[in-house]
């Protein structure tokens, strides 16, 4: 046998490849997978083609579904501030205390019984975040996009877990970034978020990464490349989705969701990768429907589904969430089990390997059972939402007043804090809630009423109180201005 130091170098290095072999295998096996967060911005739940449109073009996203599973049952919060926090916290809002966007006045509550809960703006510093927690188990971690839980310098996401950040929302041409970064003109905002993140990806290679990709894509305003734009112009709408102009916006997320996709192939990443696809709230429609003056801004609509952003009815809450994780996830499959915001950390932090912060309470439980079989069975049986302010819809209307609710299962119950009424859902049966079997259901309407109340006690979920300072309605034509124009984007 010729001695392997005499054999011709490229026969040698062939060789060595091929002995090689089973312990890189093993090594790439032993390692601890990537995490890629994917997250639009006012995404309806419809808005997706394998989540029903038939008139948007999701090509990306779809292929995404058909290697992953699809979590049809998945909330977040009415709207974007809070569904980041928590993500990010891993604690209900009643904890973080971050219920929406901006303050109480935004939306004139003193026409209402109840004077709003205080918001919190800022991530408060003493809770451990999501970066965090990965960074210890040994992640590097980088987030480019929409970060909206804290602007000044001590809660800028660089400060809070993320080695690498860049922040930008708030136009899609012509965007500012937090820290200030060139790039070309006319450059549309997705695409130069995912230039960040490809080339934060192709850095850290060699090593586990969790990124964030928090698209401000398609939030308002309402902006698109002109060649996507022409290219829906022509095609006749289908239902309430029919504006060239958001299709061309999702169409900028889904070839961001394909870049990323394309990447992790070309790396040869992607069977080591957990790949995460879902928005932040519930898209910017079914106003019309729910006979609100807002309807006329109907962007999209999030039919069945009831209502839209700001409502805490499935329509404001409901999104796509999408997991591909080779080998761990099924392709393909379909999981209906209710989850929600809070269980993404957990779920996180255990796919990596991390350890839970023992400084804060986790309100989430991991999904990794049901990512790895959508039948399993959870250790809590309901989740919960509470919002104690009011999101305007107009003048005189209201997208939500205070309300509080429980999901358990099939069933949906909404307790409106002004006077108490209670809404009762069958979502399997009814997923538009257009029927209140409160009544009709006496004794599950008490059981799970007594159960709300009883999570609220136990989280110190703050109430909001009399409003001492009650003032009349606004005329129903009265001119919005400024306020009515935060109103909309909000």
């Amino acid at each position: 046998m010729v001695p392997p130091n005499l054999l011709p170098p490229k026969i040698r290095s062939t060789l060595f490849a091929a002995l090689l072999a089973p312990t890189l295998a093993l090594a790439a096996a032993s390692r601890p997978p990537n995490i890629v967060f994917i997250m639009a911005d006012d995404l309806g739940y419809t808005d997706v083609a394998c989540f029903g449109s038939k008139y948007y073009e999701t090509p990306n996203i779809d292929r995404l579904a058909t290697q992953g599973t699809r979590f049809t049952n998945h909330h977040h919060h009415q709207n974007c501030t809070p569904t980041r926090a928590a993500l990010m916290s891993g604690q209900y809002s009643v904890r973080t205390g971050m219920y929406t966007v901006g303050g109480i006045d935004r939306f004139d509550w003193k026409t209402r019984p109840l004077r709003p809960v205080d918001n919190v703006t800022n991530m408060p510093l003493d809770r451990t975040l999501l970066p965090q927690a990965l960074k210890s188990a040994g992640y590097a971690t980088g987030m480019f996009g929409k970060w909206h839980i804290g602007q000044q310098p001590a809660y800028h996401p660089s400060k809070r877990g993320f080695d690498e950040a860049i922040e930008s929302a708030g136009a899609h041409f012509d965007f500012r970034t937090n820290p200030q970064v060139k790039y070309p003109a006319g450059q549309y905002l997705a695409d130069f978020l995912t230039d960040k993140a490809v080339d934060f990806i192709t850095r850290h290679k060699d090593h586990p990464f969790f990124l964030y990709l928090p698209h401000f894509g398609v939030h308002a305003p309402h902006d698109a490349k002109a060649s996507l734009i022409e290219r829906f112009k022509p095609k006749p709408g289908v239902g309430g989705h029919n504006n060239p102009v958001y299709s061309a916006m999702i169409a900028s997320v889904d070839e961001s969701v394909g870049r990323v996709m394309a990447l992790l192939d070309t790396l040869k990443l992607a069977d080591n990768t957990v790949l995460i696809f879902t928005s932040d709230n519930g898209g910017v429609g079914g106003y019309a429907r729910a006979g609100l003056q807002r309807g006329k801004e109907d962007i999209t609509d999030n039919a069945p589904l009831r209502s839209g952003k700001g409502s805490l009815y499935e329509g404001g809450t409901r999104v796509p969430f999408i997991v591909r994780w080779p080998g761990q996830v099924k392709a393909g499959a379909v999981c209906a089990v209710p989850t929600i915001h809070v269980d993404i950390y957990p779920t996180l932090v255990g796919i990596a390997g991390g350890r839970m912060p023992t400084t804060q309470v986790f309100d989430g439980e991991s999904l990794v059972p049901l990512m790895r079989d959508v039948n399993a069975r959870l250790s809590r049986d309901a989740i919960y939402q509470h919002f104690p302010g009011y999101l305007g819809a107009g003048p005189g209307q209201w997208r939500t007043t205070p309300v509080s609710l429980i999901h358990a299962g099939d069933w949906k119950l909404m307790e409106y804090l002004e006077d108490g009424r209670l809404e009762l859902y069958n979502l399997r049966d009814d997923i538009g809630e257009s029927r209140n079997l409160a009544t009709a259901e006496p004794a599950r309407t008490r059981e799970l009423h007594a159960r709300l109340v009883a999570w609220r006690t136990a989280t110190n979920a703050p109430m909001p109180t009399k409003n001492t300072e009650m003032t009349a309605e606004p005329p129903a034509k009265k001119k919005g201005g400024k306020k009515k124009r935060a109103e909309e984007k909000n």
